[in-house]
């Protein structure tokens, strides 16, 4: 004799009927929404966190409207003795720079930034104006505190006939 079932059933009873329970949409709902929120708050809590360190500095990172000057603005502080620290590349600054400013390439700065004094006005400068502002930060965030830089770079300046170095000193 084969057995249909594996449990047998005592007379008189009724047979169990196993029904597939169809999951409460409003629960689901619910739990998909807590889980949401519970997700957002830790992305947040991870982005606030206070204590974190930056670990690249932008051009954004800086009160642009309090650094940047103007390329007359800048030639005032020339005139000053300002200390003009310029962030290009070597073969940037071969081909035409500002007399007496002093080439420290912006992927070298945060090494060398004893070679810039603490005790003068710094103006930096690049091509266009963005390197310059990235400089600006990394000084900033160095303790340098009378740091600006050239609006529009050596690009305004040089438009603007203030007065250029072409080649090497």
């Amino acid at each position: 004799m084969t057995r249909k079932h594996s449990n047998s059933m005592q007379k008189g009873s009724k047979p169990t009927v196993s029904r597939r329970r169809k999951p409460n949409r409003v629960n689901l709902k619910w739990l998909w929404i807590g889980l949401g929120v519970v997700l957002i708050v830790l992305v947040g809590i991870l982005l606030i966190r206070p204590g974190a360190k930056l670990v690249k500095i932008t051009p954004t990172q800086v009160d642009t409207a309090s650094v940047e000057i103007t390329p007359a603005q800048a030639y005032a502080k020339y005139q000053q003795g300002a200390f003009f620290l310029d962030v290009r590349s070597q073969e940037e600054w071969d081909q035409f720079h500002i007399e007496k400013s002093t080439l420290i390439p912006l992927d070298q700065l945060q090494n060398r930034l004893s070679e810039i004094p603490k005790d003068q006005d710094i103006v930096v400068v690049c091509l266009s104006g963005h390197r310059a502002l990235s400089g600006t930060a990394i000084l900033q965030q160095a303790g340098f505190s009378h740091v600006s830089c050239l609006s529009g770079g050596l690009q305004a300046w040089k438009d603007a006939n203030y007065p250029i170095e072409i080649g090497t000193p």
